[in-house]
């Protein structure tokens, strides 16, 4: 198997002059692709990057992204995405964990970036070139790559680390989770399959691409079989429209809440010609029967694939399949792609059957290797090789998997995965909060939003509710913050003073 840098190499060689990459006004072939990554990595390693040192990438969806990624990858180096969302103390901790030689930022980041403090090497994305010429404080990205400076080889294996991509914990820290050239690549190959991945697709990724299933899956796995890609910057439901009509694109993915937007934010959405589109995916959430009948009826096809999985594991896990999608509405399917297998454990030595409820456990070709840094935490997700995956799940008559609870006390909100106990250590900070319980409140369109639960000295009628939300604000991303809090005199608990969150729900 040929490492990700190998596979760019390849496809210049064999592709040529095909489109590979759509980055607004710019347009890459698949020979100048491979050309700039090799100008990216000589950038990096002028900057002193070396083999297995770590380099973090924290913007959205740009061409100077996807080149300071792959560039990183050909100088040997290992990629650790950076959620652009995230506030200075979210980035500082990671920063520090992964030990990032090289920290690159998009130019609109630019507060953040200030406010972090980080021995890392702070190198600026500017959104064109000629935001690139300005006189600032940063080393400019772009500048380095106008200099074509000279790329020395670097020899790679498969096995090498390639990625360290960061999850939330339950302790309320992130954990990152190690992925291997070998490991990504499987990984967006078994997931091509699923929905015939090939040469002449035109993938768009307007979802977030530090995100590991347009990252991996997509974006890798379309430079696998030689598709080309499209990037918008960051999903808007009309621009959604347009580039996709404009594009002639094959493929997109995103969480539930991209598909049913436009139809309530254009009016005139029956105007676009979205007939290029052969595949639709989603994830991050179940979509219920009634809403997939009516996005097959408004993007007037039943090419709907929901794929399900988790950083630990590429992502690659389960699909549920076009044919699937109405009667099994709400599964999130019954078989595992390539590459994959799965169980559902009622306990550590028994099966979950039919009608009964346990935890999914998985095998992939592309599971992690580990947690960086963490090996107590890597020993506690694994039972014998099997991935511990924390999703509760229930089994129909038919063998197909319904997720009904997370052990990991996990909140998904338009795909986002949020952890409550890193929202409820920023709250137990706040003056005056004593007590805190964060919870996901069922939504019909983002899945789940999340709610504060908490227990205030004094009065409570005294709490200052916009305070508390600016205080969350500032210290984590703002999809992690409560859109509710609501007062209570205690938290409902256990003898052994477990909240019972339950109870709140």
């Amino acid at each position: 198997m040929y490492t990700i840098s190998e596979i760019i190499s390849n496809n210049a060689r064999n592709l040529g002059h095909r489109e590979a990459l759509v980055a607004g006004a710019t347009r890459l072939n698949f020979i100048e692709l491979d050309q700039q990554v090799s100008h990216a990595a000589a950038a990096l390693q002028s900057l002193g990057v070396e083999k297995g040192d770590r380099v973090a990438i924290m913007g959205r969806n740009t061409l100077s992204w996807v080149l300071a990624a792959m560039g990183a990858l050909r100088a040997g180096a290992i990629l650790v995405p950076i959620n652009h969302k995230l506030m200075a103390p979210e980035v500082q901790f990671i920063a520090a964990h992964c030990q990032a030689k090289v920290l690159v930022f998009d130019a609109a980041l630019t507060g953040v970036i200030s406010a972090t403090d980080t021995t890392a090497l702070k190198l600026m994305m500017a959104a064109d070139v000629a935001k690139a010429n300005r006189t600032d404080q940063f080393v400019q990205l772009e500048a380095l790559l106008a200099q074509q400076l000279p790329f020395t080889p670097v020899p790679l294996t498969v096995q090498d680390q390639a990625e360290i991509l960061y999850t939330s914990g339950t302790t309320g820290k992130p954990k990152g989770c190690v992925h291997s050239h070998q490991n990504i690549l499987l990984c967006g190959i078994a997931s091509s399959l699923v929905y015939r991945l090939g040469q002449t697709d035109r993938t768009l990724i307007a979802m977030p691409v530090w995100h590991c299933f347009p990252l991996n899956n997509l974006l890798m796995g379309s430079f696998y079989v030689g598709a080309a890609v499209v990037l918008m910057p960051e999903y808007h439901p009309l621009e959604f429209l347009k580039v996709i009509q404009a594009e002639r694109c094959t493929l997109f993915f995103g969480a539930p809440i991209a598909f049913t937007m436009p139809l309530k934010a254009v009016p005139n959405f029956d105007e676009f010609d979205l007939s290029s589109v052969r595949v639709w995916l989603y994830g991050g959430g179940p979509v219920d029967a009634e809403t997939v009948r009516r996005l097959i009826g408004r993007y007037r096809t039943n090419q709907f694939f929901q794929v399900f999985g988790m950083t630990e594991t590429g992502p690659t896990g389960l699909a549920l399949y076009p044919d699937e999608q109405e009667a099994k509405a709400g599964s999130i399917g019954r078989q595992a792609v390539s590459g994959c297998v799965f169980k559902v454990m009622k306990s550590s030595d028994e099966v979950a059957g039919p009608g009964e409820i346990g935890e999914i456990w998985m095998r992939c070709q592309s599971m992690m290797q580990g947690y960086y840094r963490d090996p107590e935490a890597t020993l506690e997700a694994f039972h014998d090789d099997w991935y511990l995956t924390g999703d509760l799940a229930r089994i129909d008559a038919d063998g197909y998997l319904y997720v009904v609870d997370r052990a990991k006390d996990m909140i998904i909100t338009g795909g986002e995965n949020v952890y409550s106990k890193e929202v409820e250590d920023v709250l137990m900070a706040f003056p005056g909060v004593i007590e805190a319980a964060v919870i996901g409140k069922p939504d019909t369109e983002w899945g789940e939003t999340v709610v504060a639960v908490i227990a205030m000295t004094g009065n409570p009628a005294m709490l200052d509710q916009a305070a508390l939300h600016d205080f969350c604000a500032s210290r984590i991303a703002r999809y992690k913050v409560p859109r509710e809090f609501q007062l209570v005199a205690a938290l409902p608990r256990t003898p052994t003073g477990k909240v019972m969150k339950f109870k709140l729900r």
